[in-house]
């Protein structure tokens, strides 16, 4: 019997309540309805516990253990606050997903009703996130870092898309919309942007032509800002560089009613990591009221791609049933947290949760 191995990082802040939150529910899963299930959760340390103990807040030790694991459940961190000289910093997440080529960024948006605007169910779009070039200076570059000054007054940042990185983060919008609504959108700044998003669109035409039973067109992301909002339905599939994408995602939360609905996936060609769009949010963290439904989600989805990958129905039905239990739980409107404009606590969405869970078992 396969016995799959899972790091797992609280992060900082609020981490380590919505980390736990979301173990509490996957214990629940494998003790109560996946018994032949075998899960192993190994803890990792990263961000300030890392860098409290071993002096870094990605130590060496945790990668290790990341390495011998199957893939990796990660809390939010505080990204921009760890201390000059920090061997990690400034990003641990940024570095991991550049040590296990992590490429792709699959950040779903579902409306629930939450923000009135978009009705239960009305809103089904994922953006495929190009993650590992593009403007983010921590990841884009072999050796050193791509932002940086060659005059005091002078600051510059540089741009890196490739033929390769757009070809396969291409590829993996195309193969979700198949199993999809067979629609895909190409997000770019072409007309000002010819040289780099030129080469994008590019290849978005080559590997559009290799699947013509899926519909593919693209939108200035200037346009897509707006349309997003206004005419979200439009959309199934979108794919676009790093920045646009991080951008846009955080926009798109605000279909879904709030960034603890919003999930995502860092995934690559072996490894991936579960982490939830939002940030640590330092200043709501020890209230016992973070939102741990993003988290768990994105927990449900790193199940979904290890049930993908070794053909295993269990862990795939694992992933709906969480989804199907979050959406239960949020259609309800029972012990909502503040964001969602309830009063509601980390640990009642966790039980209501898991009480979802329950009844789906009877």
């Amino acid at each position: 019997m396969s016995i799959y191995r899972i790091a797992v990082a609280d992060g900082d802040s609020i981490g380590p309540e919505v980390v736990h939150a979301s173990m509490d529910v996957l214990n629940f899963l494998q003790d109560s309805i996946f018994s032949d299930v075998k899960i192993e959760y190994r803890e990792v340390e990263v961000g300030w516990k890392g860098l409290k103990s071993q002096g870094s807040s990605l130590p060496e030790e945790s990668v290790k253990k990341m390495e011998a694991s199957d893939g990796l459940i990660l809390g939010p961190l505080d990204v921009g606050r760890y201390p000059v000289g920090d061997p990690g910093g400034p990003s641990p997440s940024g570095k991991i997903r550049k040590h296990f080529d992590l490429f792709a960024n699959i950040r779903p948006t579902v409306s629930y009703g939450i923000n009135r605007n978009y009705p239960d169910g009305e809103v089904n779009l994922v953006i495929v996130r190009e993650n590992t070039e593009g403007f983010y200076a921590d990841r884009n570059m072999y050796m050193g870092n791509g932002e940086f000054m060659p005059t005091k007054d002078v600051a510059m940042a540089v741009r890196v898309v490739t033929r390769r990185g757009s070809q396969r983060i291409i590829r993996e919008a195309f193969r979700l919309a198949a199993a999809r609504r067979q629609h895909v959108t190409a997000v770019h700044k072409g007309n000002v942007l010819k040289v780099s998003d030129g080469l994008f669109l590019q290849v978005f035409g080559e590997i559009a032509e290799e699947f013509h039973a899926i519909r593919a067109d693209d939108k200035i992301v200037d346009a897509m800002a707006f349309d997003i909002l206004t005419n979200p339905q439009k959309y199934d599939v979108i794919v676009t560089t790093n920045m646009f994408g991080d951008i846009l995602s955080d926009e798109a939360a605000g279909i879904a009613g709030s960034l603890g609905l919003a999930p995502s996936l860092n995934s690559g060609e072996n490894y991936a990591m579960a982490q939830a769009v939002h940030g640590s949010a330092p200043d709501i963290a020890g209230k016992g009221i973070a939102n741990p439904i993003a988290e768990v989600l994105s927990c449900g989805m790193l199940l979904d791609w290890l049930g993908s990958r070794n053909n295993d129905p269990r862990l795939a039905k694992m992933s709906y049933l969480i989804e199907s239990a979050v959406r239960k739980l949020i259609v309800k409107r029972e012990n909502l947290t503040p964001d969602l404009g309830g009063h509601g606590t980390t640990e009642s969405i966790t039980r209501g949760i898991i009480s979802r869970l329950e009844e789906m078992k009877k």
